[in-house]
């Protein structure tokens, strides 16, 4: 009888331990949500903006470059932790632009006065049908684009110091 307890006692500790494992390994790969987009031309660009703030140009998409969109915003703190990451692809002369989601205007001003600028663009997208469009699950998401506008690459979730040196830039390398 106590081995039949024991065994029934143990069986909560084996569910916990396996449920534990799945979200715990499931999780820790963020990057592996589908986007149906890799590989199709990029999708509109908000055409609202943040006041005194350069404006994305309408011709962002067609530009000879490869790009990157970055969809943020003030209220996100992963956002202000990969902040300084998209301040270094900007410097690496690579056009980023910006898509502040759902945010209040005053403070993404304040973010950007506080954190610096590194975005040749920004757009706003206050009610998220832009980010809807591009399939963007939560902010930051960043997408990078190919000189044609083809989307290459997707992102969700911070682009850390290991994501940007062992995924965004040697994509960016192998495309330039």
């Amino acid at each position: 009888m106590s081995k039949k307890i024991f065994f029934i006692s143990f069986i909560p500790v084996l569910i916990f331990l396996t449920v534990g494992s799945l979200l715990f390994f499931g999780l820790s790969k963020n990057d592996v949500l589908p986007s149906n987009l890799i590989g199709e031309s990029a999708t509109k660009l908000p055409e609202t903006f943040l006041i005194g703030y350069e404006p994305i140009p309408k011709n962002a998409m067609v530009e000879q470059k490869i790009k990157i969109i970055n969809f943020w915003a003030s209220w996100c703190a992963p956002c202000r932790v990969e902040h300084p990451n998209i301040q270094k692809l900007a410097d690496m002369d690579i056009k980023v632009y910006g898509i502040n989601l759902k945010d209040n205007s005053s403070s993404a001003i304040k973010f950007l006065t506080k954190l610096g600028n590194p975005y040749d663009g920004i757009g706003t997208d206050e009610n998220g049908k832009t980010a809807i469009d591009w399939g963007v699950y939560g902010v930051p998401e960043t997408f990078i684009l190919d000189k044609k506008g083809k989307i290459l690459y997707r992102h969700p979730g911070p682009i850390t110091k290991k994501v940007l040196n062992k995924k965004i830039i040697p994509i960016i390398l192998s495309h330039q």
